[in-house]
């Protein structure tokens, strides 16, 4: 099998990390092609033996059993034009974590073939470095308007994921960026408005010696590049707003409550906010 990666960063390394160890398993042979913008991204790649080659044209994969995009989700857009010759045997899967405007652009040429995903992974970390072949066992991936896909891409697809230890869901992508908006996107500008919030106000050498589990495990994501979550806001922006509408409402709930000094109301708001991990 031969599979094209464009963007070598921590998705992309990681998925040619899994899905080499998975075929080494097997005994069979597997070689992956790669294209990063970033020039330092593709050595790096090589040196550890992410890919296998690197190129920096993209004519070079349009004819490879599959290309994953796993690049920021304003790049993948930029970027759909220039599959829209692929071969109609070459499936092409997206990891960006926005859908509805990726699918509405999919050029007409490639929509059987591109399978729209979002592999509910990731750390805080970046870079070819920060690639881990685990990142994906046992993650959950949600595939996107699956209805408008050629079965054998969409099957292809599911066998990749499955070989790297997802697990599959489906939605449809507006359906896919609403939930995400309150599950993902707005729980990483949470972690920004916090780390902001306390570098306006406390000096290091406090921030230093007071934060414990609970800061470190609420800040930790706002390491996370703004390269990619910038492209993230914009597209999914009107979600988020009514996420951050939401959470505004329970920060007021709550300043009232304190205000008030109603700590039985506090009590129970506490005990709803606990039913979360029933379902997690």
């Amino acid at each position: 099998m031969k599979i094209g990666i464009i963007g070598l960063g921590l998705m992309g390394g990681s998925f040619a990390l899994a899905i080499k160890k998975s075929f080494k398993k097997r005994d069979e042979k597997l070689e992956i092609i790669g294209i990063d913008h970033n020039d330092q991204h593709s050595l790096e790649a090589l040196s550890l033996k992410i890919v296998d080659k690197i190129t920096d044209d993209i004519n070079d994969l349009l004819d490879l059993d599959l290309i994953v995009l796993t690049i920021p989700v304003n790049a993948i857009l930029n970027i759909m034009p220039s599959l829209k010759d692929a071969s109609k045997n070459t499936t092409i899967i997206d990891f960006g974590s926005t859908k509805e405007k990726i699918v509405e652009s999919i050029p007409k040429e490639i929509r059987e073939n591109f399978v729209a995903s979002h592999p509910m992974a990731g750390t805080e970390n970046s870079g070819p470095s920060a690639a881990d072949r685990k990142l994906y066992r046992g993650k959950v991936v949600v595939i996107c308007n699956s209805e408008d896909n050629n079965p054998k891409h969409l099957k292809f697809t599911k066998n990749i994921f499955r070989e790297i230890g997802m697990k599959i869901f489906y939605m449809n992508a507006k359906e896919h960026d609403r939930h995400a908006a309150f599950i993902s996107h707005m729980p990483h500008a949470v972690s920004y408005a916090l780390a902001n919030s306390v570098m306006r106000q406390e000096n290091p050498k406090a921030i230093l010696a007071l934060a414990g589990g609970g800061f470190r495990g609420m800040s930790r994501i706002a390491k996370s590049t703004p390269a990619m979550w910038i492209d993230i806001f914009k597209q999914n922006k009107q979600n988020l707003l009514d996420a951050t509408k939401c959470l505004k409402s329970e920060i007021t709930t709550f300043e009232k409550l304190i205000e008030d000094e109603n700590w039985q109301e506090t009590t129970d708001w506490i005990l709803n906010a606990n039913e979360l991990h029933k379902i997690l």
